[in-house]
């Protein structure tokens, strides 16, 4: 399996001798296609061929890796204005899949981005511009590239996408596609095109029939003035961050109102009780702007403790015995991941945790080349029905 331990074009040939091999270690093994060999740990670009276009994508690999055992698989969605390895260095989605053991895929957009070397996505109903290509398409073509030239579960693929990458992983799931067994969102949430009804934004119901109910966890800054916590922006937005959960609720048949709860200006929600062991989990920052959240440090306790001593222990103690509703030093990706491999089971996640001292979310700032600068002029041809839409306008990226 040579075209598997370095990058290089997962095209039909590669995969129909992907699957000859597999048959071989079927027999052989009772192993099945994709799983045989190692492979070199750390990131390898691989070009993905679908529909005759060879689509880029950045694949990473963990040194655990002995393709021998499956695997878990999360796809990560770069956001508008970026490309997958500046969207891997924004949400760390390696460094948590070196740590925990499972191979992460970067995919990338069809549409130019703002400057070199950046792209964004032809998200359907609400992106056209020229060159943009049926994203649908290939993300189903990666999706079934993984399963069969890499030893995955395919039980456990999963999804996350930032901004504009969330709102084409939403598409994907609005559309019927079933691969992903949960998804995570970041600043990025939708339940279907945008339409005004009576004076009214929200989500399309016709634009949103997922295949089943599906667990979601979801984050949103009330700063955010590129994708508004409150609705209102850009044409393809216009419904807000609440409208959003509320809708998936509905399409996951969940019961209750979330039972939200509040720590140092960080409220968690949790639908806990859905069809089929759904769940909805949603963060909201009141000063989170577009950025990516990022843990800040537990600096106060950490300092007390250096300068009084045993006196400060007593105090950090009698913080931790607090118990918290939930812990609210996040990063996305790591939660996320806790929260994939629960699921759908009883242990849900979120539960008390001890304060670590002042803990709080900052922002990344390492991501020199992936800004998400949402804003590009589009046009389009497609047809508007009587209801006001944010179907194919200017600045729909």
């Amino acid at each position: 399996m040579d075209f598997a331990r370095v990058a290089g074009t997962f095209s039909n040939t590669a995969l129909t001798r992907a699957i000859a091999v597999g048959a071989f270690f079927l027999a052989a093994s009772g192993a099945y296609a994709g799983c045989g060999e190692p492979m070199e740990p750390g990131r390898h670009s691989v070009s993905i061929e679908s529909e005759g276009v060879a689509r880029s994508a950045v694949y990473f690999i963990p040194s655990s890796y002995t393709g021998k055992e499956k695997v878990p698989v999360v796809f990560d969605f770069h956001g508008s204005h970026s490309n997958p390895e500046g969207q891997l260095n924004r949400s760390s989605w390696d460094k948590v899949a070196e740590k925990s053991g499972f191979i992460v895929m970067a995919l990338q957009g069809s549409l130019a981005g703002s400057s070199a070397g950046t792209y964004a996505w032809n998200v359907p109903y609400v992106t056209t511009q020229p060159g943009g290509l049926d994203e649908i398409a290939y993300i189903e073509r990666a999706v079934e590239t993984m399963k069969e030239t890499l030893c995955v579960d395919p039980a456990r693929i999963y999804a996350s996408g930032y901004s504009g990458g969330g709102r084409m992983l939403s598409a994907y799931l609005c559309a019927g596609n079933d691969d992903f067994a949960a998804a995570g969102f970041v600043h990025s949430l939708r339940a279907g095109r945008p339409v005004e009804i009576d004076g009214k934004w929200g989500p399309d119901a016709e634009n949103c029939s997922p295949a089943r109910p599906i667990s979601i966890m979801a984050f949103a800054g009330e700063k955010d003035d590129a994708n508004p916590y409150a609705g209102g922006g850009k044409a393809y937005w216009q419904y807000g961050f609440k409208t959003a959960i509320q809708r998936w609720s509905e399409l996951d048949g969940c019961k209750g109102n979330g039972d939200p709860k509040k720590v140092e200006g960080v409220t968690f929600s949790l639908y806990g009780t859905c069809k089929n062991g759904a769940r909805i989990a949603s963060y909201v920052f009141s000063d989170g702007t577009h950025a990516w959240p990022k843990p800040a440090p537990a600096t106060e306790a950490v300092m007390a403790a250096a300068k009084d001593g045993a006196a400060s222990v007593t105090k950090v103690a009698t913080v931790a015995d607090a118990k918290p509703a939930f812990d609210a030093n996040i990063d996305p990706a790591s939660r996320m991941w806790e929260f994939f491999g629960k699921a759908d089971s009883t242990d849900v996640i979120a539960t008390a945790a001890p304060a670590k001292g002042k803990s709080g979310t900052g922002v990344a700032s390492d991501c020199a080349t992936d800004t998400d600068l949402q804003g590009t002029t589009c046009s389009s041809s497609q047809p508007i029905n009587m209801r006001r839409n944010g179907q194919g306008v200017q600045d729909a990226l």
